[in-house]
């Protein structure tokens, strides 16, 4: 993999992270054979396309989708044109349409990035057919530094899973939306994603902060 360009990084640049930690799984992903997704010009695309003023909503993911041309850089997002199975962003769509009667057909979520939602992994590499193949590698740390930095304001937090639950758990519930269910997979998603209406409640609640809602339905019909 090449080294990483972090002058589009923005405001996130001045983390902790990518001077005491960064440089260690530089040196891990050097020594890594098999391919690494997503590239390497999009490992940090959630941070560059969402500067933390912007943010308002905070989606943490797992890792990366371990097959070729599927991950972007962005937590659930696929290219649209890859053409292969949605799997849990094919759940998302559904709970969209259930919870909002909007049909959402998009599966590059730059949209939604766009808008102020941050849709983070707790790991941002992954190898090629190894899910969690990278999940100790240290990402864990920028995670940490990312919430840390957004503490200074309420935010919403959709937590889907035991690894995001378990990342964001020092997020204080009484001052943010914390929204935590079942993960979209679908191994998991009948055990309280479907039926949980994320999207409906954390744009109620950004109204109350006098804040516009989230378009989670396709662009194009705001």
């Amino acid at each position: 993999m090449t080294p990483f360009d972090l002058s589009r990084l923005g405001g996130w640049a001045e983390l902790p992270f990518f001077h005491d930690k960064l440089p260690k799984i530089e040196a891990a992903l050097a020594q890594e054979t098999r391919p690494i997704f997503p590239p390497a010009d999009r490992v940090f695309h959630a941070l560059e396309r969402t500067q933390p003023q912007d943010t308002r909503v905070v989606i943490i993911g797992q890792d990366p989708y371990h097959t070729a041309g599927k991950a972007d850089g962005l937590a659930f997002s696929i290219p649209q044109d890859f053409g292969g199975r949605l799997d849990s962003l094919g759940n998302i769509f559904k709970e969209i349409k259930s919870d909002l009667g909007v049909q959402r057909t998009r599966t590059d979520l730059g949209d939604l990035a766009d808008q102020g939602v941050l849709l983070l992994n707790t790991a941002l590499t992954v190898p090629q057919g190894a899910a969690k193949g990278h999940a100790k590698l240290g990402w864990g740390d920028l995670v940490q530094d990312v919430l840390a930095h957004l503490a200074q304001a309420p935010r919403a937090y959709l937590l889907w899973g035991g690894p995001a639950q378990k990342a964001a758990k020092q997020v204080d519930a009484s001052r943010n939306l914390k929204i935590e269910t079942a993960h979209p997979s679908p191994l998991s998603v009948y055990r309280g994603f479907f039926g949980s209406r994320p999207f409906s409640r954390t744009n109620a609640w950004l109204q109350t902060q006098g804040l516009d809602a989230i378009n989670w339905g396709n662009p194009e019909e705001r």
